[in-house]
Parts: structure tokens; C-alpha cells; sequence
């Protein structure tokens, strides 16, 4: 039963993805924002929790929080409908859509022959800023995903990735470590973007995050502290019709000290920086996971 389950789910996908990428682009971008509005006006778990994060990052509530809850979720269904004709658009356009504040920070670390981790948060189109940075690069990144079942799926997305000009290995189930893999890549002189915000293990490094304890993954600090890397969070954010990704200064993570305190210290820079600019756009943090222990989604309305 389980292997008819996976096969239809990836056949839908599958289907889903070829018919999107079909649509002229209007149609297909009207159709998206009205899913989106509709899942809001379910409120599912998902949604509920949402709205709960977006709470502690605003303060807002009643019909004020409810609009922007809405309006969060409108712009996730947008992600979607980018991943799904993201390789339709091309490049030359989405270089043309993207505006990039701060690669004054990335140029520095060019300069000094040194290799970049980006860290990020699920914001905006994370896939564009992948697109950016291998045009910049002049070549692939290293990434690593979350092994999604069925396996045809994750295969699907991994080509999909792969085709923007992303190297991925997968978090778990590999013939490596991720973290090995990421390590001998970085030493290469290569670089890598992970996405962080979002705790998936029971080792990640205690931080303060809005005010609030939560944790983080340490690999990227952890990473760039091993290999001379520059770690340099980046958050993303819809504009208009286009992207904007903001690069923040590097975090340090080389300086004196115990390898576990710098690295304590980078992530918690890290998570700064993205308070910072989450906090000036918050409609576009698609985060309907739970990150915080005392934050829980509200009662279904």
C-alpha cells in the first residue's frame, strides 16, 4: 500500500509540475495567490503555527496578526509557484529581477581567496538566491536537503536543484556524511549555502532568536570555523515582481577561543542577522514549523 501511495504521490507532483510550467505566466500567478488565500482561510496546523511565529516577531495580534498571516501564506504559495517554473523563467530574467544588498561582504572574501558559507532562513525565493550566487560564483555551490519519501520525489528535486547549477548531497541516507562532504568541498575552496532557522536535529546550538531560546544547526559555524570559510548570513525577500537578498557582514568565527564557543557565538551572530531583516519584512518568513518550545499553534478558529 505504501508503495502505490508514493508512486501516485510523485506521479501527482509530477503532473502538478509539467501543468504549472504550462500555464501562461498570469494565469498561473493568479491561481497560486488564490490557493494561498484559501489555505490561510483553512488554518491548518501549519498555518496556526505561522501565525504563532509571526506573532513573536511582530507583537501584533486580533485582525492585524490574521491579515499578515494571510498575506504570509499568499507569499509562500508564490515560493511555490517559482519552484515549479523557476527553470522556465531563466536565467538572464532572474538576474534582471534581482536586486543583491551587500556583496561588498562577498567580494571581500573573493578578494582574500577564501570560500563563503551562506546561512539562511526560509525566506522569500531561497532558490532565486541560489541562482544569483552561482552566476557570482561562476560556478556550483554545495547544498544539502532533506531526504523527502517517497524517494522518487526527493529524486525529482534534487535534478530540479541540480539543474539551477546547485551541487546537493542529501541530510541523511547518503554514502557520506553531509557535513564530511560539505567539509572537503569548503577546503577545496568551494562554497556552500545552507538553510538554518529551522532545527531538524537534537544536537543544534542553543541561541536567542526574537527574544527566545530556541536552537539552531551549527554547521555552518561550525564549518567555516574548520576551513577558513567566511560564514555570511543572507535573507531573502520578494520585491515586486523580482527578489532581493540582503548579505550581512561575516560572522566571525576564527578568532580566539574554544572551537564549541565560537561556534556558539557564530550562530547566535547568525540568528541576529536574521532577526534583523525578518523583522523589516515578515510577510515573506515562511516558517510553519515549530522553533520555538513555548510557541505552539493556537486553537483552529
Amino acid at each position: 500500500m505504501s508503495g502505490l501511495r508514493d508512486r501516485l504521490v510523485d506521479t501527482g507532483y509530477a503532473a502538478g509540475w509539467g501543468a504549472v510550467k504550462a500555464l501562461p505566466e498570469p494565469v498561473a500567478r493568479a491561481a497560486f495567490d488564490r490557493a494561498g488565500a484559501w489555505a490561510a482561510g483553512r488554518d491548518g496546523a501549519g498555518v496556526r503555527q505561522l501565525r504563532a511565529n509571526l506573532q513573536v516577531v511582530t507583537g501584533l495580534t486580533g485582525p492585524e496578526l490574521d491579515d499578515l498571516t494571510r498575506d504570509a501564506v499568499r507569499s509562500y504559495a508564490r515560493y511555490w509557484l517559482e519552484a515549479f517554473r523557476l527553470p522556465t523563467l531563466g536565467v538572464p530574467r532572474l538576474l534582471a529581477g534581482t536586486t543583491v544588498v551587500g556583496t561588498e561582504h562577498l567580494e571581500a572574501a573573493r578578494d582574500a581567496g577564501r570560500p563563503v558559507v551562506l546561512a539562511l532562513p526560509h525566506s522569500g525565493n531561497w532558490d532565486a538566491a541560489g541562482v544569483w550566487f552561482v552566476d557570482w560564483l561562476g560556478g556550483p555551490f554545495m547544498t544539502v536537503a532533506e531526504r523527502l519519501r517517497p524517494e522518487a520525489l526527493y529524486e525529482r528535486f534534487l535534478a530540479y536543484r541540480e539543474s539551477l547549477g546547485f551541487r546537493v548531497v542529501p541530510l541523511t541516507g547518503g554514502e557520506r556524511p553531509s557535513s564530511a562532504l560539505l567539509k572537503e568541498w569548503l577546503g577545496a575552496g568551494r562554497s556552500a549555502c545552507l538553510l538554518v532557522d529551522r532545527d531538524l536535529t537534537a544536537a543544534g546550538i542553543p541561541v536567542t532568536f526574537f527574544g527566545r531560546p530556541t536552537t539552531m544547526p551549527g554547521g555552518p559555524a561550525l564549518l567555516a570555523a574548520q576551513t577558513g570559510a567566511a560564514l555570511m548570513p543572507v535573507v531573502s525577500h520578494f520585491d515586486g515582481a523580482g527578489w532581493r537578498h540582503t548579505v550581512h557582514p561575516e560572522v566571525d568565527v576564527h578568532g580566539a577561543g574554544r572551537l564549541r564557543a565560537r561556534v556558539h557565538d557564530g550562530m547566535q551572530g547568525v540568528a541576529d542577522a536574521f532577526a534583523l531583516s525578518i523583522a523589516r519584512r515578515p510577510v515573506d518568513w515562511h516558517q510553519l514549523g515549530r522553533i520555538w518550545a513555548d510557541v505552539r499553534p493556537g486553537a483552529p478558529r
